[in-house]
């Protein structure tokens, strides 16, 4: 019967220059799946309306120190999609996000290790710190595909621990800055030696363009063959995606295998092109405007202080930047519809886990910047993660913190195997389970090395270039630690826009007993040693204010 489900499927899903129609079936197929089967993923896909916020309030949960998942006899399959510098603010424009969020957990606190594309995705793929990733940037001899390539990182990735372990994996879309970026062609991060066909071990199928950030004019490695698109409105590369994903899942229906599967998109990451169906969405859309927007922190550091009020040119600048933003993530939106849709019509909805996130975040105009990343506000690297699948209880939240270097170990704990790194399962929270003790703190770590111009992130001074540093984020405070002796104090639970830093007013001690439980976090190495070094002392009482 799933056979002939998915044929049915590939019938009504035409190619992506059809799209329009594509969606209009697969509404219809959609609704006679959700009277037949009752599937509970299902009730997240189809349509395109932009639904309300449900007034019904989420239920929270929690869980405990990782132990073994309890799973069911059949293993779950995976389904990850992963957005490029997405910012939690954009989810409200994302009606299947926000559906997922009804059927599923929300993490309210999670973080990524560096607010960077590459070292965090290099934590994604490994469970490591950027200190044991040793991956800073996205180029040069310290960044991008290059170094994770050279250190061999490639063999230590939670698609080689699941592909051992039985699994069919593929990967397709993004993968790390300078990839397919061969001598002679200087972009995206540095040249490499490497050829273009190469495929990374623990991936059985590959899909992944090198320079994708325009949507167009790619060239995509499709298993080691190298295949040129063009500017057809066929050719946007998040459509291209979402009919890759649907035909492989269509082909786990015929292989009685468990699979994971990685979407990982470019959008929205700049030049913000939304697909052409979508370039006129949300007229007269602007930025939020939160308390942080256009405002410098009292005691700001060195290399924020001297940012002047953004002009009203600039201001429009980055309202642009948000309505195309949200243009572009319309087709990403639209991609874990027809994904789901295709989960159902194999049966695989109620064995599958759905998993939403971003690479890190993005500021638009909080602090006086201009569109960027970097900064360890929450602006950056606070972004969403969203967990629908077995066991997970619908509309439930939870606000422990949790880190993009725990999801190589929770895909690799789903799958029934182990992965070493430095973060932690999150299987316990997917079940509920009581938390005893859960980590207090995350870390964060950056580099302020010099971005080159051929690097996609390459910022303008306007929106802002911190110095190199560590930084220990609880749901209590945010202390930052500057490689030019600067730091940084914010008392979330006083001031949740960290607009007033207060480390100057903390006593010695105080500052003593930060400074060693950041350090004893920078120096941690694995997952029992990082799990213990995540668990601080937090201060009873802290400053209120900076006055």
């Amino acid at each position: 019967m799933h056979v002939l489900l998915a044929d049915l499927v590939e019938a009504l899903i035409p190619p992506p220059s059809s799209r329009r129609l594509a969606r209009r079936a697969g509404r219809l197929l959609f609704a006679g799946l959700l009277v037949w089967g009752g599937l509970a993923l299902a009730a997240c896909g189809g349509g395109s309306s932009k639904p309300e916020m449900t007034s019904s309030a989420p239920r929270e949960v929690g869980g405990s120190p990782p132990t073994a998942p309890v799973l069911g006899s059949r293993r779950p399959n995976i389904v990850f999609v992963l957005t490029d510098d997405m910012s939690s603010d954009l989810v409200r424009l994302m009606p299947h996000v926000l559906a997922m969020e009804q059927h599923g957990l929300t993490f309210t606190n999670y973080f990524v290790s560096d607010s960077l594309c590459c070292p965090s995705r290099a934590s994604i793929f490994t469970g490591d710190f950027p200190h044991d990733t040793h991956v800073w940037g996205n180029f040069g001899s310290t960044g991008g595909f290059q170094a994770f390539h050279r250190r061999g990182a490639e063999q230590h990735t939670f698609a080689v621990a699941l592909e051992r372990a039985g699994y069919r994996t593929a990967m397709m879309g993004k993968y790390l800055n300078g990839y397919l970026q061969v001598a002679g062609h200087l972009a995206d991060g540095a040249t490499t030696d490497v050829p273009a066909t190469y495929v990374p071990p623990g991936w059985d199928q590959w899909d992944v363009a090198g320079w994708g950030y325009g949507e167009f004019n790619y060239t995509l490695n499709e298993n080691g063959v190298l295949r040129r698109f063009g500017h057809r409105p066929s050719d946007y590369l998040t459509d291209v995606l979402a009919e890759k994903g649907v035909a492989f899942i269509h082909a786990a229906a015929r292989s009685h295998q468990p699979f994971f599967l990685e979407l990982a998109t470019f959008a929205p990451h700049s030049p913000y092109v939304p697909a052409p169906e979508d370039r006129h969405d949300f007229p007269g859309l602007g930025a939020p405007r939160p308390r942080n927007f256009d405002v410098l922190p009292t005691h700001s550091p060195q290399w924020l202080a001297s940012h002047p009020p953004l002009t009203r040119e600039q201001v429009a600048r980055i309202d642009w930047a948000f309505r195309r933003r949200a243009q572009a993530v319309q087709a990403v939106d639209r991609m874990i519809g027809e994904i789901e849709l295709a989960l159902s019509a194999n049966g695989f909805a109620g064995n599958t886990y759905l998993v939403f996130s971003s690479d890190n975040g993005l500021h638009t105009g909080e602090y006086r910047l201009m569109p960027g990343k970097l900064t360890a506000f929450d602006t950056d690297i606070r972004v969403p993660l969203v967990v629908a699948g077995p066991g997970v209880a619908a509309a439930s939240r939870t606000g422990l913190p949790a880190e993009n270097v725990d999801l190589a170990s929770t895909f690799a704990a789903i799958g029934g195997t182990t992965l070493a790194g430095d973060g932690h399962s999150l299987v316990p929270l997917f079940e509920g389970r009581p938390t005893p003790r859960w980590r207090d703190a995350v870390l964060i770590e950056h580099q302020g090395t010099p971005l080159s111009v051929h690097d996609p992130d390459y910022q303008q001074p306007a929106s802002g270039s911190p110095t190199t540093y560590e930084a220990m984020r609880t749901s209590v405070f945010l202390y930052v630690e500057y490689a030019d002796g600067e730091r940084e104090l914010y008392n979330l639970r006083t001031d949740p826009f960290e607009l007033h830093n207060v480390a100057y007013r903390l006593s010695t001690s105080q500052l003593a007993r930060l400074h060693a439980e950041l350090r004893a976090l920078e120096r941690c190495h694995g997952g029992k040693r990082c799990w213990g070094a995540m668990h601080v002392a937090v201060p009873r009482r802290l400053p209120a204010s900076a006055s």
